[in-house]
């Protein structure tokens, strides 16, 4: 898959596409009825796939220090639309001046010019140009006139008719509250959240409970604070580990913290590696214990509902 970082970027000599545009943060289940619409589509026309997208999120140029929590940094996008067919993904900047074209000026400049547009595909509630001002019957009316066709997906619905439509603001919510189980469902597949590996304060070493913590790719959407089962991934292998979040309030913690005990592993340097750790679910929030005994029985306790629901996923 060809990843341009800028319209200069796409070559010269692009041809015909089809195209859908959108911040597709997580690539959640929603999201891929849509791109495998367009991806299908295009198949049908024996053209490529291309997905633009945007960085950094409009929000945070509109409304500076508006920022969402990411579900998955623009890396981690990139490798999920390669695995739904998509062929190119253009990641535009998005900056002030960026933000005032027009729908039509839009359209021109980025599937006209650039992108040789031959279908766009778009959710019901797709916005562009300058103040969101752009629609779905926008587009339609300008692909009447520059040559491309729009289809429009509706969006897929959780669990039924009348509940609430897979979206990236359910799933932020969803893992803000910790149910990072029921945001797997959203997103198609378990949450997780990327980082470096750094040094900690060393209690778990001093315990016996060896741990990898996180420095977070900023603006991630972390899970509530809280003990978790789920898999690190960390040189080459998918490790079943026992994840906490939260400030260490045994221990008059006051900065927060991601971190991972890969299970049975006593033998793991990761310091100034990358790492990822995938959330499958919530298996308690933080505690305080009587005694550093008491933790250590529970931490024995998350160890091994860790090991039955990972087996068994």
């Amino acid at each position: 898959m060809e990843r341009w970082r800028d319209m200069a970027d796409i070559p010269g000599d692009w041809g015909r596409s089809v195209v859908t545009i959108g911040s597709y943060d997580g690539v959640h289940r929603g999201h891929q009825l849509i791109i495998g619409r367009a991806v299908a589509h295009a198949r049908e026309l024996g053209v490529p796939t291309v997905v633009v997208t945007f960085d950094p999120h409009p929000k945070e140029v509109t409304r500076p220090g508006s920022h969402p929590p990411l579900l998955a940094p623009h890396a981690r996008r990139a490798e999920l639309l390669a695995e739904l067919g998509v062929d190119a993904v253009l990641v535009l900047p998005f900056t002030k001046e960026f933000s005032k074209l027009s729908p039509a000026e839009f359209v021109v400049k980025v599937l006209v010019e650039k992108l040789h547009a031959r279908a766009v595909v778009e959710g019901p509630n797709f916005r562009f140009g300058h103040r969101a001002a752009g629609t779905v019957a926008t587009l339609a009316e300008l692909g009447e006139t520059y040559g491309f066709e729009v289809l429009v997906v509706d969006l897929f619905e959780r669990g039924g008719p009348g509940d609430e439509p897979f979206s990236s603001s359910l799933a932020r919510r969803l893992i803000a509250e910790g149910d990072v189980a029921a945001a797997s469902e959203v997103l198609g597949r378990p949450h997780r959240v990327e980082g470096t590996v750094v040094h900690g304060a060393g209690r778990g070493r001093e315990l016996g409970v060896h741990t990898a913590n996180l420095d977070v790719v900023p603006h991630s959407a972390v899970p509530a604070d809280g003990v978790y089962a789920g898999w690190l991934l960390a040189a080459g292998e998918r490790l079943p580990a026992a994840i906490s979040v939260g400030t260490n309030p045994q221990f008059d913690g006051t900065e927060r913290t991601v971190e991972a005990h890969a299970l049975d592993r006593t033998d793991l340097d990761l310091y100034g590696q990358p790492v990822a750790i995938d959330f499958l679910t919530r298996l308690r929030g933080q505690e305080v214990f009587d005694s550093v005994a008491g933790l250590l029985e529970r931490i024995d306790e998350d160890r091994r509902r860790t090991r039955e629901l990972t087996a068994g996923d």
